[in-house]
């Protein structure tokens, strides 16, 4: 086989300036090579280092506290009280359920231990088919809880955050 020109692809790469014999140098023509900007780090006439532009702070605090605004309106608005409704209706009894069942397994398997020891069919007893059950259960409520979401609040989520970014892109004059 013969041997191919070279092409734009075979440059060295920027990854391929640090291998070689001088893999710890740095190259001055690397891009990534962390070099000051021009005006920045520089001495002043007193040998000390000049002080930094500020940043124009009222105009940004003015868009910030528009911000916050139109995130305080999002969160009093109907819609946004709607979600947190159906999250609280499924979360605090689901977690009330989940706990009660966990909090019954641990003070049984404390209490009782002869009645979690009573075997059920072979070695498996009492004991390890409510441990099993703890596992299920938690299966079970992470299915609930996602098809729950899915069916019943994402949705309105996804508008509320739709209507939130506008509102923010408006406010903050990036509007398109």
């Amino acid at each position: 086989m013969g041997t191919r020109p070279k092409r734009a692809a075979d440059k060295e790469s920027s990854v391929e300036k640090y291998d070689g014999p001088d893999s710890g140098k740095v190259r001055f023509d690397d891009p990534w090579y962390d070099a000051l900007a021009s005006g920045w780090g520089e001495l002043d006439s007193t040998g000390a280092p000049a002080p930094a532009v500020p940043p124009a702070r009222g105009e940004q605090e003015d868009r910030t506290a528009r911000a916050a605004d139109v995130y305080l309106e999002v969160q009093r608005s109907a819609a946004f009280q709607e979600v947190r409704s159906r999250y609280r209706r499924f979360v605090v009894p689901a977690v009330a359920v989940f706990f009660t069942w966990y909090v019954g397994y641990v003070v049984t398997a404390t209490t009782a231990p002869e009645f979690m020891a009573q075997p059920v069919a072979g070695a498996v007893n009492v004991a390890m088919l409510a441990g099993l059950g703890q596992f299920l259960t938690t299966f079970l409520f992470t299915w609930a809880y996602a098809r729950h979401a899915r069916l019943r609040r994402d949705r309105a989520a996804l508008d509320l955050r739709w209507d939130t970014q506008e509102l923010t892109r408006s406010v903050a004059g990036g509007g398109r």
